[in-house]
């Protein structure tokens, strides 16, 4: 087990002269909160006995029914059997790694993919293999292609790990065409799809994308998070397996934690039974689309020429590759003295990739903070470049042939 690249920024990036444009940490105060601290003062006050008592495994009831309505929205059709509640999606990822993997066993994942999947594999002594990915998310043909190397070679591949919808760090999202594709190239190997959507209603242009869970329930095994849509502090998300995939969770999350926690379980139960969650859901996502728009803008104008940049239609996250011969993580230190933070690219590889990228996230600073973290990162970049052409470029020694997304949108 290893540092995360984000965790270690923490104590940093806390500072108040830090404008910190690393974690991606949810808008909360956008909730109502008079109204939702009524809500769990009655919750309380009149179902006490049950809130704080211990529950089951695999999660309330009445809650996994709630989360169905929720993922149809996305054209899933889930039965509430199927679905298990978790401390969280990583606890889910986590799970799901503990069932599956043995030391040694291939996971595929995206390249750059979620920093906490990344752990959470390297823990369970997975071999990350990266297939990558570009401004229209996942290459299929680099997909069959990884895959049919793997057969040659005899090894075995336990699931496709992907993030298919304003993509963590990228922001790239995986168009309709691909998924298909995708579901296609995973059936002819046989290969299990773990969907990881914390964001799939955070979007910032029309109706949600339908989930690959909607169109393989077989094969797909959804994740989903109430900590970008209501309260990541409330730590509840879920999965949503085939059957028999379902009982094998229900007794690795006996054994990791009994159960979840019934107070947080039961609060967003009632907040997705008494308040008007969808109309709030629209607020997020007005709430984000001005501050990714103040980010893009502040990139176009202010970052130096040869940089680029992803441009998500949903999501928190913008990720950045600057020119040749710079190191974002060297650079990271710097910026952080200049009072800047982000996530250096590295963290987001298991194989020594991304050191020419950096995620910003737009999510929790306020419009006019972003702009400023901007100015004070373009002049950090200004003079690296600078550095550079004076002393010579940082050689890297990373996986050749990884297409970092460039600056389309999707």
């Amino acid at each position: 087990m290893v540092p995360s690249e984000i965790r270690a920024l923490f104590a940093m990036v806390a500072r108040p002269e830090v404008v910190s444009l690393a974690g991606g940490a949810p808008y909360v105060s956008a909730l109502p909160l008079d109204a939702v601290g009524s809500m769990i003062g009655d919750l309380v006050a009149g179902k006490g006995a049950e809130v704080l008592q211990y529950g089951s495994a695999q999660g309330d009831e009445t809650l996994r029914e709630l989360i169905c309505d929720v993922m149809a929205l996305e054209g899933v059709q889930g039965s509430a059997d199927d679905v298990v509640v978790t401390v969280g999606a990583q606890q889910a990822l986590d799970l799901i790694t503990k069932i599956f993997v043995d030391p040694g066993d291939v996971v595929l994942a995206e390249a750059p993919s979620y920093v906490g999947a990344l752990g959470t594999f390297a823990a369970y002594q997975a071999d990350v293999v990266h297939v990558p990915l570009d401004e229209g998310g996942l290459i299929p043909s680099a997909l069959r292609e990884t895959l049919d190397r793997l057969r040659r070679e005899g090894r075995r591949v336990k699931f496709l790990y992907t993030v298919p919808t304003f993509q963590n760090p990228a922001g790239v999202t995986l168009t309709t065409a691909r998924r298909a594709q995708i579901l296609e190239i995973c059936a002819e190997h046989d290969v299990l799809i773990v969907e990881d959507n914390p964001y799939g209603l955070l979007g910032f242009e029309g109706e949600p994308m339908r989930a690959l869970r909607a169109d393989d329930p077989d094969r797909v095994i959804y994740l989903g998070s109430f900590s970008k849509t209501i309260a990541s502090g409330l730590r509840v998300g879920w999965v949503l397996a085939p059957h028999a995939v379902r009982a094998k969770l229900v007794l690795a999350a006996e054994s990791a934690i009994l159960c979840p926690s019934n107070f947080s379980q039961l609060a967003v139960r009632e907040y997705l039974a008494t308040q008007p969650w969808r109309e709030q859901i629209k607020d997020f996502r007005e709430l984000y689309r001005e501050r990714r728009d103040a980010l893009l803008d502040a990139l176009d104008q202010l970052m130096p020429e040869g940089c680029t940049w992803t441009r998500p239609a949903g999501g928190f996250f913008v990720w950045v590759t600057l020119p040749e011969g710079l190191d974002a993580k060297a650079m990271a230190p710097r910026a952080i003295a200049d009072r800047v933070a982000y996530v250096p690219g590295t963290g987001f590889y298991a194989d020594g990739g991304g050191r020419r990228n950096m995620r910003l996230s737009y999510c929790f600073p306020e419009p006019h903070r972003i702009r400023e973290g901007v100015r004070r990162l373009a002049a950090v970049v200004e003079k690296e470049i600078r550095l550079r052409d004076t002393f010579g470029g940082v050689e890297h020694d990373g996986p050749g042939g990884v297409h970092t997304p460039g600056p389309g949108i999707v």
